[in-house]
């Protein structure tokens, strides 16, 4: 402890993880899936507009609190002349309805529900509007770019990936 009582960084794992630099760079020293994901990743954008794919990216980015992703999607949402206000508000999308169109909002709903799996599938509800916006080949798209996001996300969270820093 300090003298004004707060637990010094590293203090019986209390640091929040900013606190650290990357543990591993992983696309270093296993460059063969750091190609796959990329690979994947421009297959997931082929049949997604590029303005939605940012938001998509964004979102799970936040639910899954990944620094370096969000600082990333934000900067290439922000180049796609994607406004502050609707990404500020992202965070809130569905208290904010007339921000987003419907197709936006049923491919953030369906990322939520991708990203944060209840009892182990994807809600009904989730799909179906989907399902009513995406035609099968987009929504197969919009499944593996959300899928592609949540893999991602997981590589910087785990390897405490720095924003701004490849």
């Amino acid at each position: 402890m300090t003298t004004d009582d707060t637990p010094a960084p590293g203090a019986s794992g209390t640091a929040p993880a900013h606190d650290h630099g990357p543990r591993l760079h992983w696309a270093q020293r296993a460059p063969e899936v750091y190609r796959a994901m990329i690979a994947l990743d421009a297959a997931a954008r082929k049949d997604v507009d590029p303005a939605l794919a940012e938001l998509v990216k964004i979102r799970a980015s936040q639910l899954n609190k990944c620094a370096f992703c969000l600082d990333m999607h934000l900067t290439d949402a922000r180049k796609a002349g994607e406004s502050e206000e609707r990404l500020h508000l992202l965070l809130a999308w569905a208290e904010v309805p007339d921000l987003y169109t419907p197709k936006e909002r049923a491919a953030l709903a369906l990322t939520e529900a991708i990203t944060h799996l209840t009892d182990g599938f994807v809600l009904d509800e989730a799909y179906a509007q989907a399902t009513a916006h995406f035609d099968e080949t987009e929504l197969a798209h919009l499944i593996a770019l959300i899928t592609t996001i949540n893999a991602w996300n997981r590589f910087g969270v785990s390897t405490r990936m720095t924003p701004g820093k490849a």
